[in-house]
């Protein structure tokens, strides 16, 4: 099995959050028409007993189409896998992660990390069992579905405004303001507050801007502890930009967790942990739209 080590995968998560949500169902990436794609002549079969068993993939939807999904590894290797509706798809969570919860198909969404078994078909694949970690599921069902209210007040314009940044994954960084923590904590400062809506009125100010929050730690603590601290930092500033700051949650692009990677300044001082411990918030626009 391909597998994704610790200290990458939330960085290819990162790389698969910039794709915009519509209001209703996730704005999946259209397939790629590359080498090696899976060519459905009818249906994909409903029973699998008895086909050769196929490889196991680990990585993150990166593609829906249809009854199809792209599967990427931390090295960068795709791999396309039928969706039958005899494909058992679970979360995984709970006490010491044994709970498991029975999922539809359009719970396969962009950017969720997945790891599949699969069976042979033709000169394709067919998702056997795939499980997914029900944190990031949930993660991920938040931001495509927003709120109720942010949606309620989508116009026309904002609709039309989605539709041409769907398909484009490259922005310029037009600014970035950096929030800092305490030690282990995720709540956020007096002095944050106001840079957070001072940022989101700088963005406001700019047409077609959307906001990437991405969420970090210093090297305290082991990797598990500071990889759901890192997301719950970062879904702490995505809470307060929409609630306080009137950020529309469908100008957000996927917030993450990066844990202790990239970090801004040295581990090993005081003063570094202190920087490093921060959620960067990113002005983003599309180069398609930035004259680019």
């Amino acid at each position: 099995m391909t597998k994704i080590a610790k200290g990458t995968r939330a960085a290819l998560l990162l790389a698969a959050c910039a794709l915009p949500f519509t209001a209703t169902v996730s704005a999946q990436q259209e397939m790629p028409q590359a080498e090696g794609m899976l060519t459905v002549n009818g249906m994909v079969p409903a029973d699998l007993e008895g086909m050769p068993k196929g490889p196991d993939i680990e990585g993150f939807i990166s593609a829906r189409k249809g009854e199809q999904m792209q599967v990427t590894t931390a090295e960068g290797t795709s791999t396309v896998v039928a969706i039958s509706p005899a494909s058992e798809i679970r979360s995984t969570g709970g006490f010491l992660g044994l709970s498991k919860d029975k999922l539809a198909a359009n719970s396969l969404l962009n950017g969720l990390p997945v790891t599949v078994e699969t069976v042979q078909w033709g000169n394709g694949l067919i998702a056997s069992k795939v499980a997914i970690k029900t944190r990031d599921l949930k993660t991920a069902q938040m931001i495509r579905t927003g709120t109720a209210q942010g949606f309620a007040e989508q116009t026309a314009a904002t609709e039309a405004l989605r539709g041409r940044v769907a398909d484009i994954d490259q922005y310029n960084v037009k600014g970035t303001t950096n929030v800092y923590f305490d030690t282990g904590k995720a709540t956020l400062k007096g002095n944050a507050q106001a840079d957070l809506c001072a940022a989101a009125a700088q963005a406001d100010a700019m047409d077609n801007a959307m906001l990437l929050v991405v969420g970090y730690t210093d090297s305290t603590g082991d990797y598990e502890f500071n990889q759901e601290l890192s997301e719950k930092r970062a879904a702490r500033v995505v809470n307060y930009l929409q609630q306080q700051c009137g950020w529309k949650p469908y100008r957000m692009l996927t917030p993450t967790g990066m844990a202790e990677a990239d970090p801004a300044a040295d581990n090993t001082t005081e003063y570094g942990k202190q920087q490093n411990r921060r959620v960067a918030v990113n002005i983003l626009v599309s180069k398609g739209l930035d004259g680019i």
